[in-house]
Parts: structure tokens; C-alpha cells; sequence
């Protein structure tokens, strides 16, 4: 098996979660939902075009009788061109990964625009199961396992760690501390083997603290390794599976290279992605979602073909006009002597960080902004085991205390924030049509 550094030259084509049979939505009546949905929401932002890619799919096959693949070709095409202006959008992406497979299933080609669907090819018997060599029972063949996959000889791999949790906080891959605003849904990882993105909701009315409600993550396919699966957790709802009732990475030989395991019902859950020697924590603290992730850094830098990942929080931080100043914010608040919201003083929201954080990091000063930012003392434990997913999960043990976080200070525009609010609405609604939990007619 290739390692994922030779990978990462690599495009490596996903599935999609199409559904037909059984009573389920096929995937032209979720472009005809998608477009109904686009219709009722025209304050969405016109800079990227993905929901109108999906109602011109539909339009075209309400009249175009039974060739599909001129449309889905035409599709295709219209993807394409919203590549720059979509790339930060999840919906984008389910839609460019899922093309391929929806040529297949109606036999299209790419290269003939107005051609017959060309009879499929039978596929060749799959390989029998390779001999497992690991110590681990059932753990897959030896090349999904990230660390049997690398080069003979070659140097330990690199790990690195991201953290969101609290008002939020976002600790980056490169160790850079910051405090944001960040309301809607924002990608936090997107790169060729998975994308992982959070909805953000306001704590208090009228303030810009926001806190994680809402998390998807999407595994991409990999080879004979694992199929394509998407973890969604929310409020209340932090499932020990994945959103089609699965445990692992599906029916293929590797498929234990990925699995959910629930620590803490209702709390805490791990994801281990074995083949891409990735760890993630899912925690609900209070009323509010943490996330924290172990990667290497090779995977962490397998960017898409045409994709800078500028957008994503956990490799270049928060935008610069979404982030707050965790500095003046706590010069302002240790000149001031009136309380914030629930009684909370500096004085007293420092005594009760103290008694779980006892230095003064940035995990410390967090707890402290957030204990007077929302008044809800359930922050407290958010900082608390964000610190203590980092000691478990970063590499570095002289890197788990930060004292300094950078910041940012504007707002974020109107036409921005209902732009994310949509993408949540979406994204949520798909999650419902691919778990088969609702049946829509239209």
C-alpha cells in the first residue's frame, strides 16, 4: 500500500451516500430539494453558485426525459467553475466527490456530451483478504495501518493537534492559540481524506460569544481500507455510531481502521482512523460540543488538487475579522469591578478556574473569558478537558501550556453569517435524507 505521503500525489475518489432503493430519496430528488430549498432563502450569498448548480441539474431532467447524463455532465461543468468560490463550503464538496459515482450508476461518459450511456464492465472478483501480520485482532490488513504504511527506514512521523471548544477556542495545528466569533458553520479540517465542520450558535443574546452546537464529520473512502462515513453529533445527541448505524469503516477487509468507540454515554466519544494515523475527541460539556484531533502532519498537508485550504480554521486559524483579543479583553475586565452575567466577577471567575486549572495559561485565561462572557460555569469543565484532551493528544509535552493567543477584532457582515446559516440548514438536511430518518414529497 502506498504511504500517505506517496498518497498525497495522489487524487483518491470518494464515495457518495446516494440513495434510491429501499423508499430512500434518489439523487435527482435531492437535487430537486436542494433547489426548492435555495428558493426559499435569497438572502443566501452569490458568491458561491453550488445551489445553483443543483437547480439547473433539476431543471434539465424535469424536461429532458430519460438522459440523465447530459445534465449530470452540464453538473459536472457547473461544479467545476464554482471550485474558488466554494471551496470552503461542505456542500461543495459532497457534491464534487459524489459526481464520479453518479456517472457510474447511469453508465455516463465524460467525454461524449451527447452520446448513449455506454454498457457498464463487469468487475474483476475482488482480491482474497490479505494475511493480518498485526498484534491488534481485526485490525485490518497491514496497510491500513498508518505507521505499517510508511517507508522502510523513514524518520518518525510528526503529530500534530487541533482543539476547539468553549466561546470558542481554537488551538491550530501550528500551535496558535486564538479566541473567535465564528457563528454559523465553519470547516475546521478539510483535506483528501476527511472534512470536519462546526455549527456555532450565540450563548447569549445580543453577544458575540458563540459555542459549538452542532459537529459533522465526513471519512472519506480509502481504497480497500474503508468506505465513505459521516459521524454527525449535536446538542444532546452525541451518537456511539456513525450516522448509518455502523461501528467501523464498513464491509471492506480494513474496515476496524476506522471506528467509533464511546468513552462516556452521552459525553465523550473517540474516533480512530488507524489508516491515517488519526484520533479524534467529541465531548458534550454542558449544553455545548468540544472537538480535538491527533494528525500527522503529512495528512494534515494532503491538500485537494486546485484547494489552498485557506478557509480551514485548524490549519491557518480564524479569520482575522473573527477573532477577539483575549489580552485587552482581560486588561478591560481586571479594571472593571461591576459583575458580568450570573454574578461572576474577574476576581471570582478566576477563583474557579483556578480550581481546575491551576496555571495561568491560555486554557486558564479562556475559562476566565467565558465565565464572563456567558455566565455558564459548565466552561469551566470545557477548558479543563480541552487541556486534558491536549495532554493526551499532542506530542510535544513542553508544548501543552501556551501563555500568549493572537487576535482580531471586526465583526463578520450580515451577508456572512446568513450565508453560514444556510450552509448549517443544508447541511443538516442532507445528514436527515442520508440517515433515511424523514421522507419528503414534493
Amino acid at each position: 500500500m502506498q504511504s500517505p505521503r506517496e498518497r498525497s500525489k495522489v487524487r483518491p475518489r470518494a464515495g457518495w451516500m446516494v440513495m434510491g432503493e429501499r423508499g430512500r430519496p434518489s439523487a435527482l430528488e435531492v437535487c430537486r430539494v436542494l433547489a426548492v430549498l435555495f428558493s426559499l432563502f435569497p438572502t443566501v450569498s452569490l458568491q458561491c453558485k453550488i445551489l445553483k448548480c443543483n437547480s439547473d441539474l433539476w431543471a434539465f431532467n424535469s424536461k429532458s426525459g430519460p438522459d440523465f447524463c447530459i445534465g449530470l455532465r452540464a453538473y459536472d461543468n457547473c461544479v467545476r467553475r464554482t471550485a474558488r468560490t466554494c471551496r470552503g463550503d461542505l456542500t461543495y464538496h459532497s457534491a464534487q466527490h459524489g459526481i464520479g459515482d453518479l456517472m457510474n450508476q447511469h453508465n455516463c461518459s465524460k467525454e461524449e456530451p451527447t452520446s448513449q450511456p455506454r454498457a457498464r464492465t463487469p468487475l474483476p472478483p475482488p482480491p482474497p483478504p490479505p494475511v493480518l501480520t498485526s498484534q491488534e485482532p481485526g485490525s485490518g490488513p497491514e496497510g491500513c495501518r498508518y505507521e505499517h504504511s510508511l517507508p522502510r527506514n523513514a524518520p518518525p512521523s510528526n503529530y500534530t493537534h487541533c482543539g476547539f471548544f468553549g466561546v470558542p477556542h481554537l488551538r491550530t495545528f501550528g500551535d496558535d492559540f486564538q479566541t473567535c466569533k465564528v457563528e454559523g458553520a465553519w470547516p475546521l479540517i478539510h483535506n483528501k481524506y476527511l472534512s470536519v465542520q462546526v455549527t456555532n450558535s450565540p450563548v447569549v443574546p445580543g453577544s458575540l460569544a458563540t459555542a459549538t452546537t452542532k459537529l459533522t464529520i465526513i471519512f472519506k473512502n480509502f481504497q480497500q481500507c474503508v468506505d465513505q462515513k459521516m459521524y454527525h453529533a449535536e446538542t444532546d445527541q452525541l451518537p456511539s455510531a456513525f450516522a448509518d448505524g455502523s461501528k467501523n469503516g464498513g464491509d471492506r477487509h480494513g474496515a476496524n481502521a476506522l471506528q467509533v468507540v464511546e468513552k462516556v454515554l452521552g459525553q465523550h466519544v473517540e474516533i480512530h482512523a488507524r489508516y491515517i494515523g488519526t484520533t479524534i475527541v467529541v465531548r458534550q460539556v454542558g449544553r455545548y460540543l468540544t472537538f480535538a484531533v491527533r494528525m500527522p502532519e503529512d495528512v494534515v498537508n494532503s491538500v485537494e488538487e486546485g484547494d489552498n485550504q485557506d478557509l480551514y480554521l485548524c490549519l491557518h486559524g480564524c479569520p482575522t475579522n473573527q477573532r477577539i483579543d483575549l489580552e485587552s479583553f482581560r486588561a478591560r475586565a481586571g479594571s472593571r469591578s461591576s459583575a458580568g452575567p450570573r454574578g461572576f466577577t474577574y476576581q471570582s471567575a478566576k477563583a474557579k478556574c483556578k480550581e481546575r486549572l491551576p496555571v495561568e495559561d491560555v486554557y486558564f485565561q479562556s475559562c476566565v473569558f467565558d465565565l464572563l462572557s456567558s455566565g455558564d460555569i459548565n466552561f469551566t469543565m470545557a477548558a479543563y478537558y480541552a487541556f486534558e484532551d491536549v495532554k493526551m493528544l499532542h506530542s510535544n509535552r513542553n508544548r501543552y501550556h501556551l501563555f500568549k493567543g493572537n487576535a482580531g477584532s471586526a465583526l463578520s457582515g450580515a451577508s456572512q453569517r446568513s450565508s453560514a446559516s444556510l450552509s448549517v440548514f443544508l447541511l443538516n438536511f442532507i445528514v436527515l435524507l442520508w440517515t433515511g430518518c424523514c421522507t419528503i414529497h414534493l
